[in-house]
């Protein structure tokens, strides 16, 4: 295994510590999700709505659409920093700017996720997913520059 990938690599320790953070978000989210299904009778497959009052609950709810869409943009944006930050901790950045990249975007992450299920007003929810956007292009860039690198 890569030096680089092992805990005791304090850039890979603290990538690892801040993509746990953001993942258990996400599974924070899908338990309200479900949370949300279950309070407001919204389900999506015919045997959940049996199973808690009939065909009738075969509906949407905007709360739950609402919780649905926080959890694909969550899909949408965690899954790609995860892979780019693995890229990007293989690149021996500096630890301190690493940190800060893996900071940032798990504060943009869960500023995003307070704004979309809470509905706050504008533009609240997209300059936060501004913010996780930049330090994944800075990332990414920052890889990608890596690559021309003649050591």
């Amino acid at each position: 295994m890569s030096a680089f990938l092992d805990f005791r690599n304090p850039t890979f320790r603290s990538f690892a510590f801040y993509c746990m953070v953001l993942i258990l978000k996400m599974f924070t989210v899908s338990i309200i999700t479900g949370q949300l299904r279950l309070s407001t009778k919204s389900f999506l497959n015919p045997e959940d709505a049996d199973r808690h009052g009939g065909p009738e609950f075969v509906r949407s709810h905007p709360d739950v659409e609402r919780a649905v869409r926080t959890h694909r943009n969550d899909l949408e944006n965690i899954l790609p920093f995860v892979l780019i930050g693995l890229f990007y901790v293989l690149s021996a950045p500096s630890q301190t700017v690493a940190a800060w990249h893996f900071r940032l975007f798990t504060a943009a992450r869960l500023m995003h996720t307070v704004a979309y299920l809470a509905a706050l007003k504008a533009p609240t929810r997209s300059l936060s997913y501004t913010a996780g956007l930049v330090v994944s292009i800075s990332m990414a860039v920052q890889v990608v520059l890596t690559t021309f690198r003649r050591d």
